[in-house]
């Protein structure tokens, strides 16, 4: 088959969650550059679901995400995505302005987050340097379960008839009689709706169909693991800092993950690790507990997408109805994928959508043309 109503560029997490959505009611090709799906951002998340990462207007896309990611359908699978964390955002006393403000961001969206005394700090992590003293608990916040996540939309999206094919990066696309013609992986292929979901390449992919760029910039961010002493607890919650430099949380067998919430724009492609940013990640953590680090074990880097404002692009472009945006999630497409795929499919189907709190003309192209 070659001839499809819709065909969706990139197979990671956005990807692969509208085919699943939309794959009953459409015929859909879903592809995929890479010889294995998400092998850029998704699979290489920091997986977890903390509601006030990425601020107010990505709240209500995490909120709503929640239930289908704790409790899925049992035809979807018969275990939970979630393992629950609980997380501490840390600060000195320089923060205290910026931990009000995020008391008075959340403070009516239900959100559970607590101001915590220093007694209660040492309480979720031990080895605490002096003079970090502010702190907000969000007890909600959980560990994802990425690759199940991701598999279990893929698995979703064949059984509703969509085909997936890898190995195939789109090469040109042209529009013409309300069809869209398409080369990748050296087949060609038509529909009626091109859907971008190509992350880091979103733009690049605007360019090939010949639409007008939204200005998505991807940007490089670096995460190690870590062999530590005291081994890191189980326990741990997700340490974020509250000025945006690090964050870090336990990992099997008590090593680490950390990251120093660095962000270099770069350009779309397999993004690797720099000296530079792993030297700061590692002085960073030291100056907040006085932990021994007794080996690097594992380095790496993903790129994170976001368009000038930061927000997710989802929608059909205001130019060409046919070319419809799922792009620039940033670092919190994981975290909002059921509630995102959820809006993307039934802008596209042209139904009402029903995520609570969640505004969909905050998401729109349009917005930023």
């Amino acid at each position: 088959m070659t001839d499809f109503d819709v065909v969706i560029i990139g197979a990671g997490i956005a990807g692969a969650s509208l085919a699943a959505e939309i794959g009953a009611e459409k015929s859909v090709l879903l592809l995929e550059a890479e010889s294995v799906a998400g092998y850029h951002s998704t699979g290489r998340s920091a997986a977890f679901w903390t509601e006030t990462y990425g601020g107010p207007k990505i709240q209500p896309l995490t909120s709503a995400s929640g239930p289908f990611l704790l409790a899925p359908p049992h035809a979807f699978s018969q275990t939970s995505f979630l393992h629950r964390r609980g997380a501490l955002h840390l600060g000195q006393k320089s923060d205290s302005a910026a931990a009000d403000a995020m008391l008075a961001d959340f403070a009516r969206s239900g959100v559970a987050l607590e101001k915590l005394d220093a007694a209660e700090v040492s309480k979720h992590i031990a080895g605490l340097r002096p003079g970090w003293t502010e702190a907000l608990w969000e007890p909600d916040c959980c560990d994802i379960d990425v690759g199940a996540l991701h598999n279990g939309y893929l698995k979703a999206a064949r059984k509703t008839g969509v085909q997936i094919v890898c190995n195939a990066p789109l090469t040109n696309a042209r529009f013409a009689a309300g069809q869209w013609t398409l080369n990748a992986g050296g087949n060609e292929y038509t529909a009626g709706t091109l859907i971008n979901a190509a992350g880091a390449w979103a733009d690049v992919i605007a360019d090939m169909a010949g639409v007008k760029r939204i200005g998505i910039t991807p940007y490089r961010r670096t995460i190690v693991q870590l062999a530590v002493e005291p081994l890191a607890s189980p326990d741990l919650p997700l340490v974020i800092g509250m000025d945006g430099s690090f964050y870090f949380k336990p990992e099997a067998g008590g090593r680490l993950w950390l990251s120093p919430h660095d962000e270099t724009a770069t350009d779309p492609g397999d993004a690797a690790p720099e000296e530079l940013d792993i030297a700061l990640a590692i002085d960073r953590l030291q100056q907040v507990v006085d932990w021994q680090i007794t080996r690097l074990e594992r380095k790496w880097a993903g790129l994170r997408s976001f368009a000038p404002d930061r927000l997710p692009v989802i929608g059909r472009d205001p130019d060409v109805s046919e070319f419809f945006w799922l792009a620039g999630q940033g670092g919190y497409g994981i975290q909002t994928a059921p509630a995102a795929a959820s809006m993307a499919a039934s802008l596209l189907l042209d139904r009402t959508h029903t995520v609570p709190n969640a505004d969909s003309a905050n998401y729109a192209p349009d917005r930023l043309r």
